[in-house]
Order: structure tokens, then C-alpha cells, then sequence
């Protein structure tokens, strides 16, 4: 009987071992493909500080004197200084639309991410909330975002012993909001640790503030808010 008690109780933490190593797995991964967008978005941006800066400065200083050229100049050499001007304009509009459609598109894909920390999870299950057009952000708030799903997950995992955890996110004019809740125990005295102190400094950096509720018997729910970009 012993014999048995301790094979069970290997068996066990094995399965418990596994799940762990599985969930950690996620999380890298997470955040690996969060730094690989993360430089995809550096790369795009220091581009296009490049083109706005070298060549269309050029462009335009060379715009300027064909302009100066083709008030001076007559007949052919006109014609030709008129023509040369046109396309100077045209590249510089180009080069402009380029540079315009490379910031719109510094966005990083939070919803994979997120989606990705959550596949590693088999219990409790995890219910995603993410509309198409918010599942793309910026990378320091994505990363913030991030933070606090993964933080909520661990909590869910180790703590709250939830069947089930719902993650939502939604945003409008005043703001972006990351919503949290498990059907866990929770507890009638929260004590934050390290990780929802750190979740809540991250948020408070940018302008914003979390809400962390809980009682016995009722889960554990969170609220985190961060305003519009423009205001952070």
C-alpha cells in the first residue's frame, strides 16, 4: 500500500511537472513572438525616420530650385526643368505615403500573444475576449497588456483553483480596458504580491489604474484601465 501511496503521489507531481512546463513554454512563447514584433516595429520605424529625414529633405530641397530654375529658364530647357520638377514632386509624395503607411502599421498583434500565453493552459479553461479591431496596440502598452493576462493566468493556476477564467479586452474614446474574472475561491483578505504590485506600477506609469476584487467564494476579478494613447 505504501509502494502504491508514493508511486500515485510521483505520478501525480509528474502530471503537475508537466502542466507547469507546459504553461511556461506559453509564456515564452508569448513573449517571444511580443520582442519579435516588438523589432519588426524598431526596424519599420528607424526606415522610416530614414526616408522622411534623408530623402525627403532632398526631394524637397531639390523641388525648390526647379522651382527657382523654371522662372529663370525658357524654351526647351523650361520644358525639361518643368518636367524634372513633376517628378521630383511626385517621388516626394511617394516617399511620404510610404513613410505615412509604415507608422499606421507600428502595431503589435496582441490578441496571438495573448492567445498564445493562454494555449499552454489545459486547466482552468480560458475564455478570450478580443475584438478585431483592438487586437492591435502599441508595443509598450501590449507588453503592459500582456503582463497583467499572464499574471491573471498564474493567479488562476496556482491560487484561485478556477474551472474557468474569462479575459476581456475592449476600448472606446476614454480609453483601453483589460477585464479579468475566474470562478475560483478567492479570499476574504487579498494581499497583492510582487506580481500585481508590478502589474499595478506598470499600469499607473502610463496614466492608468487597475481594481482588484475579490471575496471568499466569489473569484477574483480585476479592472485595468489606461487612457488613449494621445493622453498617455
Amino acid at each position: 500500500m505504501l509502494f502504491a501511496y508514493a508511486a500515485s503521489m510521483l505520478a501525480l507531481n509528474q502530471v503537475k511537472a508537466r502542466e507547469e512546463l507546459r504553461r511556461v513554454n506559453s509564456e515564452l512563447r508569448a513573449t517571444q513572438a511580443l520582442l519579435t514584433e516588438n523589432t519588426r516595429i524598431a526596424e519599420r520605424v528607424r526606415i522610416a525616420r530614414e526616408l522622411h529625414d534623408l530623402i525627403g529633405h532632398h526631394l524637397t530641397a531639390l523641388s525648390l530650385n526647379l522651382e527657382v530654375a523654371s522662372h529663370t529658364a525658357d524654351g526647351k530647357a523650361k520644358e525639361h526643368v518643368d518636367r524634372a520638377g513633376s517628378i521630383a514632386r511626385l517621388l516626394l509624395s511617394d516617399v511620404r505615403e510610404v513613410v505615412s503607411d509604415m507608422r499606421q502599421n507600428d502595431r503589435v498583434d496582441l490578441r496571438e500573444a495573448i492567445r498564445e500565453l493562454a494555449s499552454g493552459v489545459p486547466e482552468p479553461a480560458i475564455h478570450l475576449d478580443i475584438p478585431d479591431e483592438l487586437s492591435l496596440t502599441d508595443p509598450k502598452r501590449a507588453q503592459i497588456l500582456l503582463r497583467c493576462a499572464q499574471e491573471v493566468i498564474t493567479n488562476a493556476v496556482r491560487h484561485a483553483h478556477a474551472s474557468n477564467l474569462w479575459i476581456s479586452l475592449s476600448g472606446d474614446q476614454s480609453g483601453l480596458r483589460l477585464e479579468a474574472r475566474d470562478d475560483g475561491r478567492g479570499t476574504i483578505e487579498l494581499l497583492p504580491g510582487n506580481g500585481l504590485n508590478g502589474m499595478r506600477e506598470r499600469i499607473k506609469e502610463l496614466g492608468g489604474r487597475l481594481e482588484i476584487m475579490t471575496r471568499a467564494n466569489s473569484g477574483f476579478r480585476i479592472n485595468a484601465w489606461m487612457p488613449p494613447e494621445s493622453s498617455s
